[in-house]
């Protein structure tokens, strides 16, 4: 038996008593998380008994995170990443800017210097990736509108932790921290310049090689290793490739491993057998995605608990409120529903792996105080807790504010010109038209030759942008969530002789069935899945004709449209 067993060790103990506590938090109605963070507590160096290894513990973890956002990748196309750049962008840099401030602001209270409060704020600025995608993933909404705006929030605010982490050495002497530089002021605002001019050129060329070449390369090598029919190469291949870009990106363009990995599941989404990828790699991405939790348990100090209560309560609070509100404000601002803003604001409501660098990289240069750090672990363990409320809160919520708040009624009917078909349209669109949820990869296809075949379509959307390019092309769209009545309602659908629910979010499927046949009990509804047991489901239900797949799905489903509503 070998003396040094560590890895295994933690590994054992971690996902033992994982399950247990896991086990015990499901019975009792809780999320399974709240269990791994708990077993992350008991065998962490704060509490009496067996103390697994931090720092193996760590590093298990970033491997779930590299994973995670594979996966995502492999779902998320570079054009869902585009298509909600308008509110990504300014929505993440303004809602880091707002939480920065409130964090800054508490910090300043306590008496901390410059350096402290401002890497303090920026701490609580951004999201926990594996929580973020793991709620959104329970919930099946990963690749909603909502999913894909949340997405693209999380990849811009880790674009402007990527620049922090560089800028925040240089500046550490300006900000009262450590500091090597012994050269006169205009010198240092020199270095800082040229630090982050290097940066932006390796970020740029980063996206440059992973959009130029990586899209065309790896779908190739995932082809010819599964020509082999060997299921354990194409496993290997798919963690290989994971893992392999997500260090030589940290390595080599100074991303992080969580982005490398994103963009490489992103290129690799080209093969049509990206969906096979993604079911191979799920059970090492939820095995390391647990391993995550117990590791931020591992970093947690019950004493400060009692210690510091109410500056704890405090800061959870510009987590789970200010962020929170934040976020909701600047979706609402942006004219998208209120239950997408309320989803958007519930993804963001917690801190983790970015925070953690950020605190340690804070103690390093002398700028956050040991407190600092303490309140951050604290902070995030329980605003990870409680994020699962926070999403089940979503739904009641909403009922409450309609009932309660005519601003909120107004805020759902409000006159939003892409949320109805315009006076103008054409009545042959508004009688014996197709009526299609959501224009994604498999929607556009559809779209595309239903224009082609001068079929009537009708196309309901939650983005505007989207909403927006299909009426340049003359093409009837409503922007909305077709779970609600009123969206399928705009979209004439008690007229329509189809419906077609082209959006991979098969969580409302049934919703939007139930309302379509309740309006009108005649249509035909045609779904995607990519899940066999979903298809079964759906059609032993006899909720509406089933295809799977993706290319062949897009190219099935729209033969069947075609023969369908093609005139006799």
């Amino acid at each position: 038996m070998p003396h040094d067993i560590s890895l295994i060790t933690t590994i054992a103990a971690g996902l033992g008593l994982a399950l247990a506590f896991g086990y015990l938090a499901a019975r009792l109605k809780m999320p399974p998380l709240v269990g791994y963070l708990l077993a992350g507590i008991l065998i962490g160096p704060s509490t009496p008994g067996f103390v697994a290894d931090v720092a193996l513990a760590g590093q298990l973890a970033e491997i779930g995170v590299i994973l995670l956002m594979f996966g995502v990748g492999l779902h998320f196309s570079l054009n869902d990443l585009l298509a909600v750049r308008r509110i990504a962008i300014p929505g993440a840099i303004v809602q880091i800017a707002v939480a920065t401030l409130l964090g800054m602001l508490a910090a300043t209270y306590w008496g901390w210097n410059l350096g402290g409060a401002l890497v303090f704020g920026l701490s609580l600025s951004v999201a926990s990736t594996v929580v973020l995608l793991r709620a959104l993933e329970d919930r099946g909404v990963l690749e909603s509108v909502n999913g894909r705006i949340a997405v693209g929030w999380l990849v811009v605010e880790d674009l402007v932790m990527v620049l922090v982490l560089v800028l925040l050495p240089p500046l550490a002497g300006l900000l009262g921290g450590k500091t090597d530089l012994v050269h006169a002021e205009p010198a240092v605002t020199s270095n800082i310049w040229f630090t982050l001019g290097i940066t932006l050129a390796k970020v740029i060329a980063f996206l440059v090689l992973m959009l130029v070449v990586g899209r065309r390369v790896f779908p190739r090598i995932l082809w010819l290793v599964a020509r082999t029919g060997s299921r354990e190469l194409f496993t290997l291949c798919v963690i290989a490739t994971a893992l392999g870009v997500a260090y030589g990106s940290a390595k080599l363009f100074d991303v992080s491993f969580a982005l490398g990995a994103f963009f490489a599941g992103m290129m690799m989404r080209e093969s049509e057998l990206s969906h096979r990828a993604a079911d191979e790699s799920l059970p090492l991405r939820d095995a390391f995605s647990v391993l995550f939790f117990v590791s931020v348990g591992m970093l947690f100090d019950p004493q400060i608990l009692i210690q510091e209560p109410v500056k704890i309560l405090l800061v959870v609070a510009i987590i789970m409120i200010g962020k929170t509100l934040a976020a909701i404000a600047l979706v609402l601002l942006f004219r998208y529903p209120l239950n997408t803003a309320l989803t958007v604001g519930a993804s963001l409501s917690q801190i983790g792996e970015f925070s953690f660098i950020l605190a340690g990289l804070g103690i390093g240069l002398g700028l956050l105080p040991p407190e600092g750090q303490s309140l951050i672990l604290a902070c995030a363990l329980i605003s990870i807790a409680l994020n699962s409320l926070t999403f089940t809160a979503i739904k009641p919520l909403r009922k409450w504010l309609l009932s309660r708040s005519s601003l909120a009624r107004q805020m759902e009917e409000r006159d939003d010109p892409l949320a109805a078909l315009p006076m103008t349209t054409d009545p042959v669109y508004l009688t014996g038209q197709v009526v299609l949820v959501g224009y994604g990869r498999v929607g556009r296809r559809i779209v595309d030759a239903l224009v082609e075949n001068r079929i009537p379509v009708v196309v309901t959307e939650q983005n505007r942008d989207l909403v927006e390019l299909l009426r340049k092309r003359h093409i009837p769209a409503v922007s909305g969530d077709a779970s609600e009545p009123v969206v399928l309602i705009q979209a004439h659908i008690a007229r329509a002789r189809m419906l077609v629910i082209a959006t991979p979010d098969t969580f409302h499927v049934r919703k939007m069935a139930e309302i379509a046949r309740m309006l009108n009990p005649t249509i035909e509804v045609v779904v995607r899945t990519h899940s066999e047991e979903e298809s079964r489901l759906l059609q032993t239900e006899n909720v509406a004709t089933v295809f799977m797949g993706e290319h062949e799905l897009a190219l099935g489903m729209t033969r069947h449209v075609l023969h369908h509503m093609k005139p006799a």
